[in-house]
């Protein structure tokens, strides 16, 4: 999922969902292969404002304002419904200028997020830095800089990036940045405090931010082994933001380490359409053995095999999670979630190729993990645990 991760996009809507290019014709296996969801009803006031946007947008396709206005409302749609579909409709509303080397500023933030959402790195960061080349201070381009840096491991990079950050954006927006890299290296609890006390010294901050600002905190926190805090900040998120794809599978994915899977069926019903929110549905329902449990996992198998007839690998993580939890295949998973490390490298990331390498009884890999993490200076309580039952004394 994982754009979110400690930068902020929700403000810059730097999650959206897609295969980014047509792909071949297929033909499914058997009709029990879904394809596609339905999008928004017709009479939904979303589908209705979506309507009149691209009737706009029709009557004058070269409108950049037009374009990009229904471009940023099919990013934000995509990530809080966590619907693969929209980032394609928000390219096919940039298709004027979405080949060119150096579209308008607009549309390049808008095609680096939508890159960045296909785990298309290079890509994203070639058009940024065209961006940042033209204006040197432009926040949400630092910022996505950021994000895209630290999910490739690459901190120093990343902390550089959010540097600029103290003197172009807030003093919430450059301490969430800088304290979510510190967090990941080696200054986990200097790096919460301090993201907590700037919190507090800002209680005008916009719901959208402080909602991130939040989940960011709740992950420290969980990282940290405190619990309690962690589900103090969940909880406060989701005050603001309860129908948030990610943070809804953040705190699921806590209230599974916590062995509460019966409140993630709770916490979940009625939202599964995002395949996030249905994977952490079925790894609650294998574990309480619910009745639906067998429905679940079908669903879930239908969805991954409709990812790849469309070509989609952003979900690699989750889909070696489903291999590993609900299939019991360790060699399965564990091949899924290597080729999700060579994309990103967070430390969900960190957690499901250990678990995957442990189950598959491949001692390199977990050597390797081992390694990665002393050398980065990693902090996480979950991971520390695997490890230490992995090198016991």
């Amino acid at each position: 999922m994982s754009c979110r991760r400690f930068a902020l996009p929700l403000v810059i809507a730097a999650l959206a969902a897609s295969p980014m290019a047509p792909a071949a014709p297929v033909v499914p296996a058997s009709d029990d292969v879904v394809l596609e969801r339905l999008p928004l009803a017709a009479n939904d006031p979303t589908a209705r404002r979506l309507g009149s946007l691209r009737a706009r947008l029709a009557q004058a396709p070269g409108d950049l304002s037009r374009a990009t206005t229904l471009a940023r409302e099919y990013v934000a749609i995509g990530r809080a419904a966590g619907d693969p579909r929209y980032a394609g409709y928000a390219q096919a509303a940039l298709a004027p200028w979405w080949k060119l080397e150096r579209p308008p500023t607009e549309v390049l933030m808008l095609r680096a997020t939508l890159r960045q959402r296909q785990h298309d790195f290079p890509a994203a960061l070639r058009d940024l830095g065209v961006v940042l080349a033209a204006t040197p201070l432009d926040a949400q381009a630092h910022l996505m800089r950021a994000t895209i840096l630290a999910v490739q491991g690459e901190f120093g990079a990343a902390a550089k990036a959010c540097a600029v950050l103290e003197i172009a954006a807030s003093e919430l927006l450059w301490a969430a940045c800088a304290d979510g890299v510190g967090a990941m290296t080696g200054r986990l609890p200097e790096s919460y405090r301090h993201l907590s006390g700037v919190l507090d010294i800002t209680p005008k901050a916009d719901p959208q931010t402080r909602v991130w600002v939040l989940t960011g905190m709740a992950e420290m926190a969980e990282r940290a082994g405190l619990a309690t805090a962690a589900e103090r900040h969940f909880r406060d998120a989701l005050r603001f933001e309860p129908d948030d794809v990610y943070l809804l599978a953040a705190y699921a994915d806590f209230l599974l380490d916590q062995g509460r899977a019966a409140e993630v069926t709770v916490l979940l019903r009625n939202r599964t359409r995002a395949d996030t929110l249905l994977l952490r549905a079925g790894i609650a329902a294998a574990t309480t053995r619910s009745a639906d449990a067998t429905d679940t996992l079908e669903q879930l198998r239908s969805r991954f095999a409709a990812s790849k007839l469309r070509g989609d690998r952003v979900h690699l993580r989750e889909e070696a999670r489903f291999t590993l939890e609900l299939l019991g295949d360790a060699r399965g998973a564990l091949a899924l979630a290597r080729d999700n490390w060579a994309v990103q490298k967070e430390p969900a990331d960190v957690l499901v190729l250990l678990q995957a390498a442990i189950a598959a009884g491949d001692g390199a890999v977990v050597q390797e993990m081992t390694d990665w993490v002393r050398r980065t200076g990693l902090q996480d309580a979950r991971i520390d645990g695997i490890l230490r039952k992995a090198h016991p004394k």
